[in-house]
């Protein structure tokens, strides 16, 4: 190819992509010295603390075809994959405004890069933790790969979606990433990943299915356990008819606001 000939549009977007992902993936892993350690540490610190508090209730067993600790290890993962696609998305644009000087360079951009980066690490800390669990004699291995990969996809995207949304609302009204971050917990304790959700009331069950995470967690254990008893109502075309709207509607938004992201 001669060196006069002008690249194409997805040559220069390419182009702009490996360069932000080294840029992020730098950052990311050495933010703090223990950087890489903590990956790995987060997930099995809720673990070693939901065990602990499991052991303090007198070891109830709630949950049918599935061991305790390999329930936690899957429901945690998927949760976390889904909280950093959202949270680190927020900072995105702002940590990365002084590139938008060079016109290649898009709010967007900036935001898919880091979902993607986050969907690496976070695959790579799961499948760790699998090996890991397999040689400590733990059952961890999925019995429907499949559709384990499919749903940890789609969780993947729904965190890349929502983090689309809330990335430009962050930047147009700044309390919004902070209400999002807040809003994080709650969902952790409301999407089954401490207790079965079905030892709730039926009532609270109702709205609970109203959440598209409690459809991603329990599907995945669904593919990992086989005869695993769920709440009646996980749908893995609920959980996907989330992530349509939230990814369109977050594209939306970015081309819309797109002008105001870069000058905001």
């Amino acid at each position: 190819m001669s060196h006069n000939t002008p690249r194409s549009s997805w040559q220069v977007t390419r182009s702009v992509w490996g360069a932000l992902f080294l840029r992020e993936a730098m950052a990311r892993i050495t933010a703090t010295r223990f950087a890489w350690f903590w990956m790995f540490l987060e997930p099995l610190a809720h673990v070693v603390v939901l065990v602990m508090v499991r052991e303090l209730m007198g070891r109830m067993r709630f949950i049918t075809n599935a061991d305790y600790i390999p329930w936690l290890i899957v429901g945690i993962t998927v949760f976390i994959l889904f909280r950093y696609g959202v949270t680190r998305s927020i900072g995105a644009i702002e940590s990365n405004r002084g590139l938008f000087a060079y016109r290649q360079v898009k709010p967007i951009d900036t935001v898919l890069v880091r979902a993607i980066l986050e969907g690496l690490l976070q695959s790579l800390v799961f499948i760790i933790l699998l090996v890991v669990a397999v040689m400590l004699g733990f059952d961890l291995l999925p019995f429907d790969p499949l559709r384990a990969i499919f749903v940890w996809l789609s969780m993947w995207l729904l965190g890349l979606g929502v983090g689309l949304l809330v990335s430009v609302g962050s930047v147009l009204v700044e309390e919004v990433g902070r209400v999002v971050k807040i809003m994080m917990l709650p969902m952790y304790f409301f999407s089954g990943i401490m207790f079965p959700l079905q030892i709730l009331p039926h009532d609270v069950q109702f709205y609970v299915l109203l959440n598209p995470v409690v459809h991603g967690v329990e599907s995945l254990r669904l593919s990992f356990f086989e005869g695993y008893q769920t709440l009646g109502g996980i749908n893995l075309m609920y959980l996907n008819f989330w992530v349509l709207c939230c990814v369109a509607l977050g594209l939306i938004l970015h081309i819309h606001f797109a002008a105001r992201l870069r000058a905001q």
